[in-house]
């Protein structure tokens, strides 16, 4: 048959993992995730023709250039690089998956923040021929310290590439020993390391004979039994009002809901709820996913919600339980991720979003900036050029829900743009 994605056979009450593949420039993620989609059965056959006729090649005799299947940009495939996130998708029958291809070029940093900011896990890839004598390369420890920053739970560490090195145990010996160092200095609780070659195959979906000495499981059987445990904000209802939906006026049918994304908690019909930052109270009455009233709502459902009381909402307002009332405040500390070529500017106005929300916010100071050499955070009253990560002290002009980042991912991200050039200037992690 023409098409050989065999997905239809997955059950669809299978969990699905969030990852992304990070790592420096040329260390094999496009490859990796090609590999992953080919032997997995995720791609069609006319797919595999397309990359096998491509001018853009880069691979051996007849091999196929699998980075072909993630670098669809031309730009891409003309410089033989990642430029952009890419997403793709593929299926096992022990679980789906989701994956984003971040770029590795230090210059495209704040893509791998774009891709790591919903994701479960990270495959932090290391060329081992570049990597012999156990030294990592400054993007790897950039990656592997945003990844902990963004609260990633699991870290799989991809040795790649080790079929130009004879599949020297000595040498996976000291990545193993150096990527163990940077976890003890980053705090990271634990890894797991997998040897591989992505263009070969060896030890990605099936264990390879070239390593005996490898007692682990294959990449893909280590990502289809990795926990995909709750997270400690599902008890926690968090809801940015998106859009407010009115219908037939001031008549007797008149209709009035609030449309948005449940993130946190689980929402009945009848629950109480607060309004902020107004503080007002009400009960849902009625609530609807489509056009199809439910009784209940799950994190992550896009849903309608009708109160039983006329309030004042609009855009950028939250709904959250009445019971568990987050912090509002203007005053904040928060880890900043800086992203924009221009420099950090003290002494103008940033726009800040969060959810829905939209206020200006001034950086006042920054307190740490972390030295991505020595792998820790130092005092700092300077700037942050493009990828330096520093805490800093911020004033909103409006209240903000203060969640921590690390126990609520939804209110404790925003981002910084610039005022004048609409540029995303910084990811910021709220912390408490």
């Amino acid at each position: 048959m023409n098409a050989i994605n065999e997905q239809w056979r997955i059950a669809p009450e299978t969990s699905v993992l969030r990852l992304i593949t990070a790592g420096s420039v040329d260390d094999g993620k496009s490859t990796l995730i090609g590999r992953l989609l080919v032997d997995s059965k995720g791609v069609f056959a006319d797919q595999l023709q397309a990359i096998a006729g491509s001018k853009y090649t880069r691979a051996p005799g007849s091999e196929l250039d699998l980075a072909l299947l993630t670098d669809g940009l031309e730009a891409e495939r003309e410089q033989g690089i990642t430029i952009d996130v890419a997403y793709r998708y593929f299926a096992t029958p022990a679980r789906k998956f989701i994956v984003a291809d971040a770029p590795g070029h230090e210059q495209y940093t704040r893509n791998m923040v774009t891709g790591a900011s919903t994701a479960d896990a990270a495959v932090i890839l290391i060329d081992a021929s570049r990597a012999t004598d156990g030294q990592l390369l400054p993007q790897t420890k950039r990656h592997s310290t945003l990844a902990r920053l963004l609260g990633l739970r699991h870290i799989v560490v991809a040795v790649n590439k080790m079929d130009l090195v004879d599949w020297d145990q000595a040498v996976f010996g000291r990545i193993h020993a150096a990527y163990r160092d940077l976890a003890v200095r980053l705090d990271i609780p634990v890894f797991h390391i997998v040897p591989l070659s992505a263009l070969s195959g060896d030890n990605v979906v099936h264990l390879s004979e070239r390593t005996p000495w490898y007692q682990g499981p294959p990449l893909l059987s280590l990502l289809e039994t990795l926990p995909v445990e709750q997270r400690h904000e599902e008890n926690r209802a968090r809801f940015f009002v998106q859009w407010v939906i009115r219908h037939n006026g001031s008549g007797p049918d008149a209709f009035r809901g609030y449309a948005g994304q449940l993130q946190g908690g689980v929402w009945q019909v009848g629950d109480a709820v607060r309004v902020l930052p107004s503080r007002e109270s009400a009960r849902i009455a009625r609530l609807l996913r489509g056009d199809q009233a439910v009784d209940r709502a799950l994190p992550g459902d896009s849903i309608t919600v009708v109160l039983d009381r006329e309030l004042d909402l609009s855009r950028g307002d939250s709904l959250v339980d009445a019971g568990s009332e987050p912090v509002l405040d203007k005053d904040f500390e928060a880890d900043l991720c800086w992203l924009d070529q221009q420099a950090l500017n003290a002494t103008r106005l940033y726009w800040l979003k969060q959810g829905t929300r939209l206020t200006q916010v001034r950086v006042q100071a920054v307190r740490t900036r972390r030295d991505i050499h020595e792998l820790r955070s130092v005092d700092w009253n300077g700037t942050l050029a493009m990828n330096d990560i520093g805490r800093a002290q911020l004033r909103a002009r409006d209240p903000l829900i203060l969640d921590d980042y690390d126990t609520q991912r939804a209110t404790g991200a925003f981002i910084l743009i610039d005022a004048a050039t609409n540029q995303t200037a910084a990811a910021g992690l709220i912390r408490r």
